[in-house]
C-alpha cells in the first residue's frame, strides 16, 4: 500500500513539473490541445495540461539573418554571374509562421533566390556593378510584400558578391587597367599644359618687367643728359652776363663788343653737346672783322716793300 501510495506521489510530481513551461525571453510557444491550436504563451511562466496540451513549435522574435548560397544569375546581355545575398528578418506573428507556411526559412529563401533572378535579368552586367543599392532595395521590397502573409518582417537584404566569369574578370581588369593609364595620361598632360602656361606667362612678365626698366632707364638718362645741358647752358650764360657786365663798365666800343660775343660763343661752342645757332648780327660782325684783318694784312706787305 505504501509503495503504491509513493508511485502515485513520484507520478503526480513528474506531472506538476511537467505542466510547468518557462519561456524565456523574445521567445513564444505555440501550444496546441488535442492537435488544435490553443495559445501562443510569451515570455515567463505558463501551465498546461498534460497529455492534452503539447508545445508544438518554439517560435524565435528576435531579429534572425539568413545567408542564401551563391545562386548563377543570367545578366540581360546573356552573362551568368554568380550572387549572394544576406537577408535580415524578423517573425512578427509566431502562429502566421508556424501555420500558414511548413517551413519559414526555406519559402524566404527560394523566393529570394526567384526574387534576385527577375530583377538582375532585366540588368546589364555594368549595371549591376553600380546598382546594389537598387538591387537590395527591389529584393526587401519583394520579400516584404511576399512574406507578409506569414507573419514574418524583411528588414533589409545585403548583396554581399557579384562574382563574374573569369574571362570576363579579366576584361574588366584590362579595361580598368586601361582606363587608369588614360587619366594618368590625361592628368600628365594637363600638368605639362599648366607648366608651359606657368612658364610662358613667367617670360611675358619678365619682357614686359625688363622693357618697363629699359625705357625707364632712357627716360632717366634722357632727363640727366638735358639737365647737364641746362647746367652747362645756365653756366656759359652766367659768363656771358660776367663778361658783358665787365665790359659795360669799362665802356667798350662796338666793335670790341662784338669781338668778346664771339670769343664767348666760341667756347659755348666747343661743348660735346651743344649746338649753337649764330644769329644774323654774329655773322655781319665775323664779316666785319674779316674785312679788317685783309687791310691789316695789306698794309703790313706794302711797309715790306718799302724796306
Amino acid at each position: 500500500m505504501h509503495i503504491f501510495l509513493l508511485i502515485l506521489l513520484v507520478i503526480a510530481i513528474i506531472l506538476l513539473i511537467s505542466s510547468i513551461k518557462v519561456v524565456k525571453q523574445s521567445e513564444v510557444y505555440i501550444i496546441e490541445r488535442l492537435g488544435k491550436f490553443h495559445k501562443a504563451a510569451d515570455a515567463g511562466l505558463t501551465i498546461i495540461i498534460p497529455f492534452v496540451d503539447r508545445v508544438s513549435s518554439v517560435v524565435l522574435l528576435k531579429e534572425q539573418t539568413m545567408d542564401i548560397p551563391p545562386q548563377g544569375v543570367i545578366t540581360k546581355d546573356n552573362v551568368t554571374i554568380n550572387i549572394d545575398i544576406v537577408v535580415f528578418y524578423q517573425i512578427t506573428d509566431p502562429v502566421k509562421a508556424v501555420y500558414e507556411i511548413q517551413n519559414l526559412k526555406k519559402g524566404v529563401e527560394y523566393l529570394a533566390i526567384t526574387s534576385i533572378r527577375d530583377i538582375v535579368g532585366k540588368m546589364d552586367l555594368d549595371e549591376t556593378f553600380s546598382s546594389r543599392d537598387s538591387i537590395n532595395y527591389q529584393l526587401c521590397t519583394m520579400l516584404g510584400d511576399a512574406t507578409d502573409k506569414w507573419g514574418c518582417r524583411v528588414n533589409r537584404v545585403e548583396v554581399q558578391n557579384i562574382n563574374p566569369p573569369e574571362d570576363i574578370r579579366e576584361a574588366m581588369e584590362k579595361q580598368m587597367n586601361a582606363e587608369r593609364n588614360k587619366r594618368a595620361l590625361i592628368l600628365e598632360a594637363e600638368a605639362q599644359k599648366q607648366s608651359d602656361i606657368t612658364v610662358a606667362q613667367g617670360k611675358k612678365e619678365a619682357a614686359i618687367l625688363e622693357a618697363e626698366a629699359e625705357s625707364e632707364a632712357k627716360v632717366r638718362r634722357a632727363a640727366g643728359e638735358a639737365k647737364a645741358i641746362r647746367e652747362v647752358a645756365e653756366a656759359k650764360a652766367k659768363e656771358i652776363e660776367m663778361v658783358y657786365n665787365a665790359m659795360m663798365k669799362s665802356k667798350p666800343d662796338d666793335k670790341l663788343v662784338q669781338l668778346k660775343s664771339l670769343e664767348a660763343l666760341k667756347d659755348i661752342a666747343n661743348g660735346e653737346s651743344n649746338k649753337v645757332f649764330i644769329p644774323f648780327e654774329a655773322t655781319s660782325a665775323l664779316g666785319a672783322l674779316g674785312t679788317a684783318k685783309e687791310i691789316l694784312k695789306d698794309e703790313n706787305d706794302k711797309k715790306k716793300e718799302k724796306k
